[in-house]
């Protein structure tokens, strides 16, 4: 087999990480740190983004700084359900999150990765095959411009599949779940959309407004920088950013007017993927690649971060991975599935009075899911 790095035996590496993104690079941290060979494979190049809320939370902050990355930010005090004369805020009890640009998140791990002696490698994965000792992985160099380029095979013990919602490993590996109906799940999907903007932040809390039919986070990234997400279904996130902001959200519309975009637009979705199992042989799903319920929480990177721990921790058996798989992600797909269903139900409008009238019960899960 031919590939970058030195070959130990028949191995490119001991773990071949496909996707750079926050996950990937925690699971080659995590990796190296165990002593392995490390080989991280993503079809980008330069540093990555992502249509996502930004907001670190308590808990994916410390998670983060266990890695030894520290990235730059806007300190965030809290979580504010918002509907028009209506809010709820809480104060996180053990000290701040963290607004950070997915960009500089990227680069903070990144740089720790390399540091730790993470390869990274630009390729495009097209196939994969297992046997009892190992990996190969089918690849085009050059990632979405290798048109032309020879394909090339990397071997490895293990694959972790951490190339989010739309993975190539979990398709290749035959972990993609059969498509159906679920309850809590809306019928044309949900998506996002994100933009930031150049103001200073207004508050030290991650806003979430509430209109009848979509979600704005309002996350601060910075002193002069905040980043907008809008969450809904197809039907409505297909009228477009400025469309969505001017019609479900006049009040952040109004406030936001004279700002000036600081970013292009991203996209995502649909939100919803489900995996059939995390474990293929020698094959990890991590993150959002191993399944994933919807954005309404915010908690994606901590959770993803955790996967990652576990997946290095337990590479040797697939049934101590499944049940750490479940642990971690137990509350997140607890209380984000039960929240979107009522989102999604006719009582979607009792959200933000039924926080303010139970401060107690709003604060109670927001510190569940800060932790």
């Amino acid at each position: 087999m031919t590939g970058p790095g030195d070959v130990a035996g028949d191995l490119d590496a001991d773990v071949l990480v496909v996707g750079a993104g926050p996950v990937g690079l925690a699971a080659a941290v995590h990796a190296r740190a165990a002593g392995l060979d490390v080989l991280v494979v993503d079809r980008r190049t330069g540093t990555l983004d992502k249509a996502c809320g930004e907001g670190l939370l308590p808990g994916a902050l410390r998670a983060v700084q266990a890695l030894g990355a520290d990235p730059p930010g806007q300190p965030l005090a809290g979580i504010s359900y918002r509907a028009p004369g209506r809010h709820a805020d809480h104060r996180f009890a053990a000290g701040p999150g963290r607004g950070v640009r997915r960009t500089a998140l990227h680069e903070a791990l990144s740089k720790r990765a390399a540091d730790v002696g993470a390869q990274l490698f630009h390729g495009r994965v097209t196939g994969l095959r297992q046997d009892a000792g190992g990996v190969e992985v089918e690849m085009v160099p050059g990632g979405a411009t290798g048109q032309g380029r020879a394909p090339m095979t990397l071997r490895a013990a293990w694959v972790l599949g951490c190339d989010g919602l739309h993975s190539t490993v979990r398709r290749l590996a035959g972990l993609d779940a059969v498509p159906g109906r679920r309850a809590g799940r809306p019928a044309d999907g949900r998506y996002g959309l994100r933009r930031h903007f150049e103001v200073s932040p207004w508050t030290d809390l991650v806003e979430v407004h509430w209109s009848p039919h979509a979600e704005a986070y309002v996350t601060p990234v910075g002193p002069d920088t905040v980043g907008v997400a809008l969450l809904g279904p197809r039907s409505v996130s297909g009228a477009g950013f400025d469309t969505l902001l001017r019609t479900q959200f006049p009040e952040l519309s109004a406030r936001l007017a004279t700002a000036t975009a600081a970013s292009s637009l991203l996209g995502a979705g649909p939100l919803r993927q489900r995996s059939r199992r995390r474990s293929a042989g020698r094959v990890r799903l991590v993150g959002d690649a191993s399944g994933y319920v919807d954005a309404l929480t915010g908690e994606g990177v901590r959770v993803g971060l955790a996967q990652a721990e576990a997946a290095v921790r337990h590479l040797e058996d697939a049934g101590a991975y499944e049940r750490a798989w479940r642990t971690a992600t137990r509350d997140y797909r607890a209380l984000t599935t039960g929240l979107l269903a009522w989102a999604s139900s006719p009582l979607r409008g009792a959200v933000v009075p039924a926080a303010a009238r139970a401060p107690w019960l709003y604060g109670a899960v927001v510190e569940r899911l800060a932790r």
